[in-house]
Order: C-alpha cells, then structure tokens, then sequence
C-alpha cells in the first residue's frame, strides 16, 4: 500500500522492539488490510539495546500460530523527527510514555499525539486514568503464555487504535 503526506501514521513503540510494539505492527497491518485502510504503520523501541535485532522468536511463534503473516523485522529506536510527523503515538506502558515526553519536549514538539495502547482497550473501564494499570505487560521474561496473554491485550486495542486513526481523518 502506498501512502501520501495525508496518510495517517501510527507509531507503537516498548522498549527494545522486538516483542510487544512489533506484535502490535503485525496485528495493526493484519487489521487495517483486513479493512483495506490506507494507513502508515511502524514500530520502535525507547532503547537501542536490541537495534537490529529480529523480532523475538517466541512472538514470532505467537503471531504465526494466531495466523499472522510475521514479516522480516529488525528493531529500531524511536527518533524524535517521528514525533512531529506521527498521527498517533502509542506506549506500551506509562515509562515509555514518559520516555517519550521527555523526547517530545527536548525535540520542541508537541504530545498531544502521545498516548498509551491500553486507553483504546474495550476491557478497561471509560476514564481509566493513565498509569501502570494501562501497561502491556512484558512477555520478555516469561514463557509461552506470557506472550500469548500480551497477543490477546494487543488484539483486543487494535480495532479501536484503527478506529481512531480513521476517524480523526
């Protein structure tokens, strides 16, 4: 797909980019073709830690045994030229956020594009105030079911994270 200047762009960014944001961009993509939406998708780390590195193969795994298409993906960090171009920002949790913030405000742009993936969840009670109860949880450091409980909180955001990108267009 194609995008010109006026395409909306989301950004999902974690930590290093090789689990929870990449899971994200894989089920985003999935969801807006799925739509046939004309959306600019991309995911980056907070850190450079895993620069370059693929994606985490346990979420390879999750992702291909929920029937997504994984594409070849190498982690990056998140710049803040991104910031000011970006239609919609998305932390996984409440330290990216800040990490973000605090990137925005040394770049001069504004955060009124920042946000948290969990304020889009159907689970989570309206006006859930942003904080740890609107983090993604890490599946870094657990095993199998971690992943696959962080593929379900993913899951269920998504359609509303596309829902406001189009309709804010």
């Amino acid at each position: 797909m194609t995008t010109s200047p006026s395409t909306p762009r989301v950004l999902v960014v974690c930590t290093g980019n090789i689990c929870r944001s990449a899971m994200a961009d894989v089920v985003l993509h999935a969801r807006a073709a799925e739509r046939g939406l004309d959306l600019a998708i991309d995911s980056a780390g907070v850190s450079n830690e895993e620069e370059g590195n693929p994606i985490d193969p346990r979420a390879r795994r999750v992702l291909s045994e929920a029937g997504y298409a994984v594409p070849e993906h190498r982690a990056r960090q998140v710049e803040a030229t991104e910031l000011a171009e970006t239609t919609l920002v998305l932390a996984m949790t409440t330290r990216h956020l800040t990490a973000l913030r605090h990137l925005a405000a040394r770049a001069g742009v504004g955060e009124d594009n920042l946000h948290m993936w969990r304020e889009y969840d159907p689970d989570l009670p309206e006006g859930t105030p942003v904080g740890s109860a609107l983090d993604v949880p890490d599946p870094w450091y657990g095993g199998h079911t971690d992943f696959v409980d962080t593929l379900e909180v993913v899951e269920r955001c998504a359609d509303r994270v596309l829902d406001a990108l189009t309709s804010t267009n």
